[in-house]
């Protein structure tokens, strides 16, 4: 049995349960920054702004540059599109623990099942949930590789503006792999 949880024995959903509001919301922000690759625009300028509020703590400007980037990422076309967009759509425009830990938690399972949409196996009923509960058994390459970078942002986040930059990092990563393989099918369709 493949194991998800992390080094300190935490799954997804207690790192989640455990997060602060800047944790919370860097692991929402992060998951809907590496699914960008799945709209027809490039929206990663977008999310600068929203980035930046993170990184302050600040409610209110939090909200106005989520406001912003939706406007900026335009229309969505395909459904997976549509996935990634209504992620940014469904951002809380308030600072609170509460509602960002059910936004991050809405993010974080619908980037792990457009990944895994992308694994050759697809996602069988039930596996994303028994990945963010520490059981990864089944999980193909790309779901078992967002798992690990989302459980990665949450630890990351608990350690301020460091930690903010390595969950940044770690979304540059993640979107450049989707990318490629976003790229790769298109090519043999």
């Amino acid at each position: 049995m493949t194991s998800a949880k992390t080094a300190t024995g935490r799954s997804l959903r207690e790192l989640i349960d455990g997060a602060d509001e800047r944790g919370l919301a860097a692991a929402g922000l992060a998951c809907l920054d590496r699914c960008l690759p799945l709209l027809a625009s490039d929206g990663g300028d977008a999310l600068r702004p929203v980035w930046a509020a993170v990184a302050r703590g600040e409610g209110t400007a939090w909200g106005e540059a989520v406001a912003k980037a939706l406007v900026e990422l335009g229309p969505a076309g395909t459904e997976d599109a549509e996935a990634v967009r209504g992620m940014l759509a469904s951002a809380p425009p308030a600072w609170t623990g509460e509602a960002l830990r059910t936004w991050a938690d809405a993010c974080s399972a619908t980037a792990l099942a457009l990944h895994g949409g992308f694994d050759a196996a697809g996602v069988p009923d039930g596996l994303v949930e028994r990945c963010r509960a520490g059981d990864g058994d089944g999980a193909g390459p790309l779901l078992a590789g967002e798992l690990r970078r989302q459980q990665a942002v949450l630890e990351s986040a608990a350690h301020g503006p460091t930690g903010l930059r390595r969950a940044r990092e770690l979304s540059v990563e993640g979107g450049r792999v989707l990318r490629a393989v976003v790229s790769r099918r298109a090519r043999t369709a």
